[in-house]
């Protein structure tokens, strides 16, 4: 896996989420393409530090979500149909992030923007 994970013991967030959260964002982001593969369960979870079973349940929820799957022989790889966002959409929030970090917002805050943003009803384009 070419995309690095990090995890942040004592955050609020837990484990498991923080790492099925990074994998779908790298695969948005198109860091992880379609039949990339991600490191065996044990493996990773020596690489953070963590019990298998956490790794393991972020792998089912990923694959829950249609972002991987699992083959016998191939392991777990990033799925075909995995939602990779629109060049257009991946720009926009780019630019987010710069304007976000340039305010001085942490990450949370410029997310919790975004969730916020996500709970307003559609409007129509002006």
């Amino acid at each position: 896996m070419s995309a690095r994970l990090e995890v942040e013991l004592d955050s609020a967030v837990p484990v498991y989420e923080q790492i099925r959260a990074q994998v779908a964002a790298h695969v948005a982001a198109g860091r992880l393409a379609a039949g990339d593969r991600l490191p065996p369960i044990r493996t990773l979870a020596a690489d953070l530090g963590l019990a298998p079973g956490t790794v393991a349940r972020a792998f089912r929820e990923l694959e829950a979500a249609g972002v991987v799957v699992t083959r016998r022989r191939t392991g777990t790889v990033v799925a075909e149909r995995a939602a990779v966002a629109h060049p257009e959409v991946r720009a926009a929030a780019e630019r987010y992030v710069a304007a976000a970090r340039a305010a001085g917002l942490c990450d949370e805050a410029a997310i919790d923007l975004v969730r916020g943003a996500l709970l307003q009803p559609d409007r129509e384009p002006a």
